[in-house]
């Protein structure tokens, strides 16, 4: 049987693609989708070639610069109160816990939540075990 790391329920990531590190995230496998909580979000194209194009906002009153990735979808998500949206999915490089693989990011406005980023259950599934218990095991540092 394969032993996996274990995180806490709050971990620090990285978004290497969008040059971002130290990130808080909440690790939660009640919710299906990761979220990422993103500003000015719209769909453009370029060569041909759909983009969203959106800001993530950390939560500290700075806004990171425009970010580009592939749209991946527009999906109905249901969110813990209930609400169901439809958003906009995004894949992107995820850093968490010492590894480094791709994982999807609703994008959508978590300003009413403590961290500017979640990780649901499809990331973590067959990667990590979590102890909801405990906070940044497998984090270099704590979030700002």
């Amino acid at each position: 049987m394969r032993s996996y790391p274990v995180l806490g329920w709050r971990e620090t990531i990285a978004l290497p693609e969008f040059g971002l590190a130290a990130i808080p995230a909440k690790i939660d496998t009640g919710a299906r989708t990761s979220a990422l909580h993103a500003t000015h979000i719209e769909l453009v194209e370029q060569g041909g070639v759909a983009l969203v194009r959106f800001r993530i906002d950390l939560g500290h009153g700075d806004e990171t610069p425009v970010c580009e990735a592939h749209h991946v979808s527009r999906r109905r998500i249901t969110s813990s109160n209930g609400q169901a949206e439809e958003r906009l999915v995004v894949t992107t490089t995820l850093e968490l816990g010492g590894e480094l693989f791709d994982a999807e990011f609703s994008l959508t406005d978590r300003s009413d939540m403590i961290h500017p980023v979640l990780v649901g259950r499809k990331a973590l599934a067959r990667r990590f075990l979590v102890d909801a218990s405990r906070t940044y095991l497998r984090s270099a540092t704590k979030a700002p």
